[in-house]
């Protein structure tokens, strides 16, 4: 289990902040464009610059994927609940 010094740190995605490895067309475009666009200083495109220019360019796609997630997590935390309430009744029969 990782440990960390602050909440921020806990809260952080690191896979944000990888170099996206171009291995097929479609992230060579999508690469290609943000790296046009944001111009980073080491040539390296991460996949936090691609969500950034996703979200500029195409926000319907990004809300919406944004959208699902939020959804998902929220239907299996109230699945998550009702199985904790459940064990719980169970010991307490």
């Amino acid at each position: 289990m990782e440990t960390y010094k602050t909440v921020e740190e806990a809260l952080q995605n690191p896979t944000l902040n990888e170099t996206v490895n171009v291995d097929n067309e479609l992230k060579q475009f999508v690469v290609n464009f943000a790296g046009e666009h944001l111009q980073p200083e080491d040539g390296n495109v991460t996949v936090e610059m691609v969500i950034e220019v996703l979200a500029t360019h195409f926000p319907e796609a990004t809300f919406a994927l944004a959208e699902e997630n939020f959804m998902r997590g929220y239907e299996q935390a109230l699945t998550d609940r009702d199985s904790l309430w459940e064990e719980s009744a169970e010991k307490n029969e």
